[in-house]
């Protein structure tokens, strides 16, 4: 069997390169969608309506809609970043959906 050659240090410096950027960049986008989430709540809080007074129903689903959605946000994002461990659930998610027919 023939032996494979070796990579030259500068061969592995340049993938220890693209390895550190990759987590970089994804740092990034995470750091940006948490500044995002921050100023959301910052938004809300502003809003807010004194202490004393009761919430109307308006209210409480826009509050609702908001939560629901930075959900979705953080769910798709967990998906993104952890691709094998979002496939494993779809696919225990169907085996629950075919197990439990009406």
């Amino acid at each position: 069997m023939p032996e494979r050659e070796k990579e030259s240090p500068e061969q592995l410096e340049r993938l220890g390169r693209a390895e550190g950027a990759e987590r970089v960049e994804r740092t990034e986008r995470l750091r940006r969608v948490e500044q995002a989430q921050q100023a959301r709540r910052a938004e809300r809080i502003g809003q807010a309506e004194p202490v004393g007074q009761p919430e109307t129903d308006t209210e409480r689903r826009r509050r609702r809609a908001q939560f629901l959605r930075d959900l979705t946000e953080a769910r798709e994002l967990r998906d993104r970043v952890q691709p094998r461990r979002a496939k494993a659930a779809r696919l225990r998610h169907a085996m629950r959906m075919r197990t439990f027919r009406w």
